[in-house]
């Protein structure tokens, strides 16, 4: 929310066209930055700025809001760039000067670290030297040299939260054309198999009927093999936001690229978003996910969560030995409140639980918050999920035929027994 005060509230004039000129600008810092935003777009903010008016701060704020943002993992970046581009004083000074200015982002400004895509989106949209009014050139403010492109053996190991817009383009289309390979298990059916070691009496009977009953050829059959279902349960709270939208494009990918997955949503709720990642367009299948999930953003009850599926869709999507992957920093607002019953019945439910984690990364991690505590026990599998590489790791696991647990489960167990 943008705090409407006289001391930083821009002296804006219409005379001349330059604020049009600004809004275009803005408009192109975010589309740079990855917002999907066209000419239409910001010709429709300047017929709202018309009719709204830019007597009052907040009202300016919400009129550019309601037209540049369609989704709520946009409103963070929008909420940045705009404090940027129209609050600092001194940016506005020269932006008001030129009818494409020159920006001077102060990194160094008090509160969250700004996003990497708005820095280079204004990195990028500097106009060129000799350009603007002729006058005397300010300071430059030099950002960062890491904003630069990243090559395909770096961006593997790079974390997501820190990603520019370029490379998080680039992760994309791997994630796209990403499989996710899950070991075959038996079911209970049969087919005929010239190397099975049971005699199939149905299709001998056939076969001797069809040669006359001359010649008796005994038929043989084998249990028949087939990917166990995957269920996804993915924590989308304020606390994992930064991940969501790259784990929606892998949950795509792998919804996509294989039958009988099952994708949930969880913050305060549980949602079940599985039909919007069936669609083949990944714009149109996260524009469904996000008119479905209300809670986006907000808190995490894990337990409540768990509850609501161990009650109303274990039973439904958990045949046939499913593996499951829950992707969650174990951060709960109910202080674990019911987790541990829950989670508990989830893994007597499933063939494996396997849990993702983004915590994992630092070195430094430790199971001290009471909802790692109560998670920890019950899982087969404990993993980070902040990069590429990490994702590649997954698949690996899943493909791999061995015992329900995994060995580097003992020492993750002996530090919640210590704590």
């Amino acid at each position: 929310m943008v705090e409407d005060t006289s001391d930083n509230r821009p002296d804006i004039q219409i005379d001349g066209g330059r604020l049009s000129a600004n809004i275009m600008h803005f408009a192109r810092c975010l589309r740079a930055a990855g917002l999907p935003i066209g000419p239409g777009k910001v010709l429709q903010a300047l017929e709202a700025v018309e009719a709204v008016g830019i007597g009052n701060r907040r009202d300016f704020y919400w009129t550019l809001h309601a037209v540049f943002v369609n989704r709520r993992d946009q409103r963070e970046l929008f909420d940045q760039a705009f404090h940027v581009f129209w609050r600092n004083p001194d940016i506005l000074k020269r932006m008001m000067a030129l009818l494409l200015p020159t920006l001077k982002a102060d990194l160094k400004q008090e509160g969250p670290e700004m996003s990497r895509r708005l820095a280079e989106a204004l990195q990028t949209n500097r106009p060129k030297p000799g350009e603007g009014d002729g006058g005397e050139q300010d300071q430059e403010i030099e950002i960062d040299a890491s904003l630069t492109w990243s090559d395909r053996e770096l961006i593997q190991t790079m974390d997501f939260e820190k990603m520019s817009a370029a490379e998080i383009a680039m992760a994309k289309s791997v994630i796209k054309r990403m499989t996710l390979p899950i070991m075959t298990v038996p079911t209970r059916r049969f087919q005929l198999s010239h190397l099975g070691r049971r005699a199939d009496l149905r299709a001998t009977l056939r076969q001797t009927l069809r040669s006359g009953g001359d010649v008796i050829d005994l038929a043989t059959k084998r249990r028949r093999e087939r990917h166990p279902p995957l269920v996804v349960l993915c924590d989308i709270s304020g606390s994992m936001s930064r991940y969501s939208r790259m784990l929606l494009h892998f949950l795509h990918a792998v919804t996509n690229d294989r039958d009988r997955v099952h994708t949930f949503l969880f913050g305060t709720r549980l949602t079940n978003v599985t039909r919007y990642l069936r669609y083949k367009d990944i714009d149109v299948s996260l524009e469904k996910v996000s008119g479905a999930v209300q809670d986006w953003s907000g808190g995490t009850r894990i337990g409540r969560s768990l509850h609501e599926f161990n009650r109303v869709w274990s039973r439904r999507v958990l045949g046939q030995g499913a593996v499951v992957i829950l992707i969650t920093d174990g951060l709960d607002r109910d202080a674990a409140e019911g987790l541990g019953e829950e989670i508990e019945r989830l893994h007597k439910s499933c063939r494996r639980l396997i849990w993702l984690n983004p915590l994992l990364r630092y070195e430094g991690f430790e199971p001290k918050s009471s909802g790692i505590r109560a998670i920890m026990p019950h899982v087969d599998d404990f993993r980070p999920v902040h990069n590429l590489a990490s994702l590649a790791d997954l698949a690996k696991v899943l493909d791999h035929v061995g015992p329900r647990r995994h060995g580097g489960m003992a020492r993750w167990l002996a530090e919640v027994a210590s704590a």
